[in-house]
């Protein structure tokens, strides 16, 4: 007698939620990171008497560090997996901010520069392996709007690193008695960070994630697998993708580094909101012990800017479930440039919030462009993810660049200018360049 066999069960669909809110919070604490080092420029002009070309270094040694680690960091995703390289990572950003404390000590801005290049060597290789990581947790197709919810995550920890600047590092170098005191300030919040890096890299050790070791087989692309032999250099969306990173992040950070110094050059609006906060000066005395001043006000209105990145990425999320990623991301190239054509024209409230709201215009940008470059490389996703954090190299480059205009010039408001053209190439990607297409051999 035949006997009849039921058919297997479908396997059920892994539940990647527990591992994304796992990655979404490293995403928070190196967006904290990479803001707290931005933001760090007005107080090396304070100890230092820098011009804001040079004070702008900092952030230019941060994001140098993406330029020698990115593919180094895609190399050891393959040799370790990613959770290792995020652990690895993690051990290595304790170092660079336990570096911060000596720095502060000898009052020596190379060793600041220093601190900062090893503390983002870490944040690179982090990167480096948690973007493609959210990429992966889910189908293809949907990997923007995840990359974006998961950068929103960025945006919260980007927002915070102004307020603990503004509490416990913008000190107003008038009250205080040497500059070795103004240095000291550095060490307490950095000493934090470096114990909160340890913790949380022994728990990511004992902690279940899929275990995607590589790249090579994980994910073919759709129109069947790579060619044996070619160079990631040869997909022209890729390398595209690269180019927009560099110039996004060159003109986020450029507006994130300086826009507490310049609010500053806007001083009657300032003096309004000074006006607004002094009555709320008592009930802040626990934050704010040096009362609040114009520095402080800076801060706050800078707070705003990530802010607006955060409520973006997370109205971003829900918006590509209507509108194609690369559509909006264009629209929002447009809009940045819109932005700064008024802010240039325009002084006092409307120059404040003209580039606070760049940041809502930013806020898709970077998951959008890194989601689109990686798509259909297959077994080249961990390279392409190397390739493309490459380009957070424009952190480095732009930065200092608008500094220099900013002294030209005598105004921030020429300097915009320059993120402009980072807009104007960002209509281009969302428009043509990003179409997967690979070059001739």
């Amino acid at each position: 007698m035949a006997t009849r066999s039921n058919p297997a069960a479908a396997p059920s669909a892994p539940n990647y939620t527990i591992p994304f809110i796992i990655v979404a919070g490293l995403f928070c604490i190196f967006g904290f990171l990479t803001n707290l080092n931005s933001n760090l420029s007005p107080k090396l002009e304070d100890i230092f008497h820098l011009s804001h070309a040079w004070s702008n270094l900092v952030t230019s040694a941060w994001f140098f560090a993406y330029l020698v680690f990115s593919v180094p960091a895609a190399k050891v995703i393959e040799a370790v997996g990613y959770k290792r390289t995020m652990v690895i990572s993690l051990f290595v950003m304790v170092v660079g901010a336990l570096l911060f404390v000596p720095a502060a000590s000898l009052v020596s801005f190379p060793f600041f520069l220093t601190a900062s290049f090893v503390l983002a060597t870490g944040v690179c290789g982090l990167q480096t392996a948690a973007n493609p990581y959210v990429s992966i947790l889910g189908p293809e197709q949907s990997a923007p709007a995840r990359l974006t919810l998961a950068q929103a995550f960025n945006s919260l920890g980007t927002a915070v690193a102004p307020i603990v600047v503004g509490v416990f590092i913008l000190t107003d170098p008038t009250k205080v008695k040497t500059q070795a005191a103004v240095a000291h300030t550095v060490e307490g919040p950095y000493i934090a960070i470096a114990v909160a890096l340890l913790a949380l890299g022994f728990i990511i050790m004992g902690t279940h994630l899929p275990a995607i070791t590589g790249t090579r087989d994980f994910r073919p692309s759709k129109d069947g697998p790579a060619i044996g032999g070619r160079s990631i250099w040869t997909y022209r969306h890729t390398v595209l993708a690269m180019v927009g990173i560099f110039l996004y992040v060159g003109l986020e950070i450029s507006l994130a580094a300086n826009a507490i110094k310049y609010f500053e050059t806007q001083g009657a609006a300032i003096d309004d909101y000074l006006r607004f906060a002094q009555p709320f000066a008592h009930a802040v005395k626990r934050f704010y012990p040096q009362g609040i001043g114009v520095k402080e006000v800076a801060a706050l209105l800078a707070f705003c800017y990530p802010l607006a990145m955060m409520i973006g990425r997370f109205a971003g999320t829900v918006l590509m479930k209507a509108v194609k990623p690369n559509k909006l991301l264009a629209f929002l190239g447009v809009l940045g440039v819109a932005f700064l054509i008024l802010g240039m024209v325009s002084t006092g409230h409307l120059a404040i919030w003209c580039l606070i709201l760049c940041g809502l215009a930013n806020s898709i940008m970077y998951p959008t462009i890194f989601a689109l470059g990686i798509a259909e490389l297959g077994p080249l996703t961990s390279e392409g993810s190397g390739v493309i954090t490459i380009g957070n190299v424009g952190g480095a480059v732009m930065p200092p660049l608008f500094g220099l205009i900013a002294d030209w010039t005598h105004s921030y408001q020429y300097a915009f200018l320059l993120p402009m053209v980072g807009y104007l190439f960002i209509v281009y990607f969302g428009l043509s360049g990003y179409k997967p297409q690979r070059q001739a051999a």
